[in-house]
């Protein structure tokens, strides 16, 4: 597979839904498979809260592949042999393109609490103007999960004529308060870490050590991901054998996971760029700037595939569901799939192999 990486710079201003302006700023994203000759073969990816553009194939000198690597591929559900697919990284990420650790122009200081607020509208405003830039005005499929999953349904209700297929995965049409409940856990310990200093800490203050405020917050957004069934299978009552029972604070293995990846992500995750997207996933609502969410989805006009999980505590089945039954009631082109799975949230990572023959025929379908 033919893999890129770029970054895209834009000295346009690019005006946010808050009414504040982003100038200059940048975008990172990569590149798989071959652009055909009337650009009709294109796939937009976009990424979930602590995604990036690495989405599929690895690096030279790597072993860690992309995030989606089992999706997008060579003879993959996403055809790199067939289709030119683009991963960018969401504005406030820390992965590239422009965050609250980038200067604020002309001044040679970070943003720091002082970049502008994003939601998702503002992302895929950029990522449509780096398609733009990069001769691209059409594409043949856009497709997301979790927080990509809301980027494809936005561009689906704002840019109704932009994408030939939409296919949203682990979404909603609206954040809800048992998500955002979570998410201030996350909100609060990175807020009251003294070590955050009110976000004027140095940059990689925490590639060392990481920050405790961003791994106890993670461990919350962590259980929100699995499920009772999957923490059961992985885990079950195992002790650390050489921690011991009665020790006040001798662990079960779960508790050694949890330790284990939120210490490690807090030390590779920016805190502000966190607090940023979790901010953009809150705000979330897709009938925001419209009368309703029914003039919102009946705006809609490419073919819409919706694919939830039995299991996903975090976006419950019943919220993708609500997007079908309005669309199947307005006879527009929707199609969903509720997936048999116990891997929670988590599952549009983990379990690919009972969706992507569904992706596949969506994509290859006239």
């Amino acid at each position: 597979m033919k893999l890129e990486t770029h970054v895209a710079h834009f000295t346009s201003p690019l005006y946010l839904e808050s009414g504040r302006i982003l100038e200059p700023y940048k975008i990172a994203y990569e590149t798989y498979g071959d652009l055909n000759s009337d650009a009709s073969n294109v796939i937009l990816i976009c990424h979930a809260l602590t995604g990036s553009a690495h989405a599929a194939g690895k690096y030279e000198g790597d072993t860690k592949v992309g995030w989606w690597d089992a999706l997008i591929g060579d003879g993959k559900a996403i055809d790199t042999r067939k289709y030119f697919v683009i991963s960018t990284n969401v504005l406030g990420s820390c992965f590239g393109s422009t965050s609250p650790m980038d200067y604020d122009y002309p001044k040679e200081q970070a943003f720091r609490l002082k970049f502008p607020v994003l939601t998702i509208k503002d992302m895929i405003k950029a990522q449509k103007q780096l398609l733009s830039q990069l001769g691209i005005h059409h594409l043949h499929a856009i497709v997301g999960g979790s927080m990509g999953g809301m980027q494809a349904l936005q561009f689906a209700v704002d840019y109704p004529n932009f994408a030939d297929k939409i296919i949203s995965l682990a979404a909603t049409y609206a954040t809800q308060p048992w998500t955002m409940a979570f998410n201030k856990v996350a909100i609060e310990a990175i807020r009251r870490d003294p070590r955050f200093k009110n976000g004027n800490y140095k940059k990689d203050a925490f590639k060392e050590e990481g920050l405790d405020g961003l791994a106890l917050g993670r461990i919350a957004g962590h259980i929100s991901y699995l499920s009772p069934d999957s923490m059961n299978k992985k885990f079950g009552r195992n002790y650390v054998s050489n921690d011991g029972l009665f020790e006040l604070f001798g662990r079960y293995e779960v508790e050694r996971y949890m330790e284990y990846n939120t210490n490690n992500f807090s030390k590779i995750f920016d805190p502000l760029s966190y607090l940023y997207i979790v901010k953009a996933i809150n705000t979330f609502s897709l009938s925001r700037g419209y009368d309703s969410l029914h003039e919102a989805i009946s705006r809609i006009k490419a073919d819409l595939t919706l694919i939830s999980f039995k299991s996903d505590y975090l976006f419950f089945p019943k919220e993708m569901e609500h997007i079908d039954n309005m669309l199947q009631r307005n006879k527009q082109n929707s199609a969903y799939y509720e997936i048999d799975s116990n891997y929670g949230h988590d599952s549009f990572l983990v379990e690919i192999e009972k969706f992507d023959t569904i992706i596949k025929n969506k994509l290859e379908k006239k």
